[in-house]
C-alpha cells in the first residue's frame, strides 16, 4: 500500500471518529433550563404542576433537560414572570396569563373568562380549535411562547364578609378579582385589585379588601379565608382557569428538536395532571368543609345580581372587540367554539346530572 493511500485511510478515520464523537457529544449535552413561578415555595397544586413538568421532562430526556424552578419568595416578583422570561432572565415561567393585562390586554383572555367555557371546553378550544394559534400571535411579538400550564376547572366566586342581596352591595367593595372579572366589577361600581398569593389572608384580616376570590376548596380552606369572611359564593368568573407556561423563544431554538417536543409533552401532561388534582381536593375538601366548618354560608348571587354581571360582561366585551381586530378575533373564536361545544356538554353532562336528580324526587 503506497503511502498516499495510507495517509487518505488514516485521514478518512479520523473524520470519522470525530463526527462520531461530534454527534455523541451532542446526543449528551444537558441542557439547564431556570424556571421563574409565581407561587410560593411548596405552594400546593399550583406549585405541583411546574415540578410535575420538571421531573417528566428530565425522565423522558435521561436527564439531558435539567430544570431548577425558583418560587416567588426568591425572585420577589410574583408579577414580574412576564419581564423575566422576555429579559431571558429565566428559559421559562409559571404563573396565569391575565395577570399582563396591564401590559398587553390581549393577554388576559387565554385564562378564562366570566360566564365563558367550561375546562374541557376550554382544553377543546386550545388544542383543536384556535386557542393555541391565537396565543401565539398575541405573544410572539414579545419573543415568548405560551402553553396551558394547569386548569382548575370551576373556581368560586370569593369569600366575602357581607351578604350580596343586590346590585347596589357591590358598589364600594374593595375586592381581590384578577381578569376580565375585576373590569365587570368595576362597572357595577366595585373597586377589583389583584394581590399576590401570599398576601391575601393578610390583606383580608387588615381590611385592606372586603372580599376575595382565589379557587376553591382544592386551595381555599388551608387560606384560612371562612375564619373572617363566612359567606362563600359560587362562581360564574372563572369558569375554567387555566394557568400558563411561558417560555422565552431563543431558548426554545436553541433546544434540539427531541428535547423541544419533550418539553412540549411534560408542559402538556403537568397541565392536566394538575386539572385531575385540583379537581380530586376540590370534592375531598368540600366535604370536610360541610364536616368541620359548618358556620360557612354558600350562597349564589340572586338573579339580578347575575344578570346584572353578565350585560356588564357583554358590554365590556363588545367595546374591547371594536377596539382591537385581534381582540375580536379572539373572542369570537371563544364564542363560536363554546357555541359549538355547549351544546354537547348540555345534552351530556348536564342532562346526565339533571336525570340523576329526577331519580331522587
Amino acid at each position: 500500500m503506497t503511502s498516499l493511500k495510507v495517509i487518505s485511510l488514516v485521514a478518512a478515520a479520523a473524520v470519522t471518529l470525530t463526527t462520531f464523537s461530534m454527534s455523541s457529544t451532542a446526543a449528551d449535552r444537558v441542557y439547564k433550563l431556570k424556571m421563574a413561578e409565581t407561587w410560593t415555595t411548596n405552594f400546593p397544586i399550583f406549585g405541583d404542576a411546574p415540578r410535575n413538568m420538571a421531573r417528566i421532562a428530565n425522565e423522558m430526556s435521561n436527564g439531558r433537560l435539567k430544570i431548577t424552578i425558583d418560587s416567588a419568595n426568591k425572585h420577589k416578583a410574583p408579577f414580574g414572570i412576564f419581564d423575566m422570561v422576555r429579559s431571558g432572565q429565566y428559559d421559562i415561567g409559571h404563573s396565569a396569563s391575565y395577570y399582563w393585562k396591564g401590559k398587553v390586554a390581549n393577554t388576559l383572555y387565554f385564562t378564562t373568562m366570566p360566564f365563558g367555557m367550561t375546562a374541557p371546553e376550554q382544553y377543546g378550544w386550545f388544542y383543536e380549535g384556535d386557542g393555541m394559534k391565537l396565543m401565539e400571535k398575541v405573544y410572539k411579538p414579545f419573543g415568548l411562547l405560551s402553553f396551558p400550564g394547569g386548569n382548575t376547572g370551576m373556581q368560586m366566586g370569593g369569600w366575602f364578609k357581607k351578604e350580596i342581596n343586590t346590585v347596589d352591595d357591590l358598589k364600594g367593595l374593595k375586592m381581590r378579582i384578577p381578569g376580565f372579572a375585576g373590569e365587570v366589577l368595576a362597572k357595577l361600581g366595585g373597586k377589583p385589585t389583584n394581590i399576590p398569593p401570599g398576601e391575601l389572608y393578610t390583606a383580608l384580616e387588615r381590611n385592606t379588601i372586603d372580599a376575595l376570590e382565589w379557587v376553591g376548596p382544592s386551595l381555599d380552606l388551608r387560606m384560612g379565608f371562612h375564619k373572617i369572611a363566612p359567606f362563600y359564593y359560587t362562581g360564574w368568573h372563572e369558569p375554567g382557569t387555566e394557568l400558563q407556561y411561558l417560555v422565552n423563544e431563543r431558548t426554545w431554538k436553541r433546544l434540539p428538536a427531541d428535547l423541544r417536543e419533550i418539553l412540549r409533552v411534560s408542559m402538556k401532561l403537568s397541565a392536566y395532571d394538575m386539572y385531575i388534582q385540583s379537581y380530586h381536593e376540590s370534592g375531598v375538601n368540600w366535604a370536610t368543609m360541610k364536616a368541620d366548618f359548618p358556620n360557612i354560608q354558600v350562597k349564589t348571587f340572586p338573579k339580578p345580581v347575575l344578570q346584572a354581571m353578565q350585560k356588564a360582561n357583554d358590554e365590556l366585551l363588545a367595546a374591547a372587540a371594536a377596539k382591537d381586530p385581534l381582540t375580536k378575533e379572539i373572542l369570537d373564536s371563544q364564542k363560536a367554539y363554546m357555541k359549538t361545544a355547549r351544546v354537547w356538554t348540555n345534552i351530556s353532562d348536564r342532562a346526565y346530572l339533571e336525570s340523576l336528580d329526577n331519580l331522587s324526587e
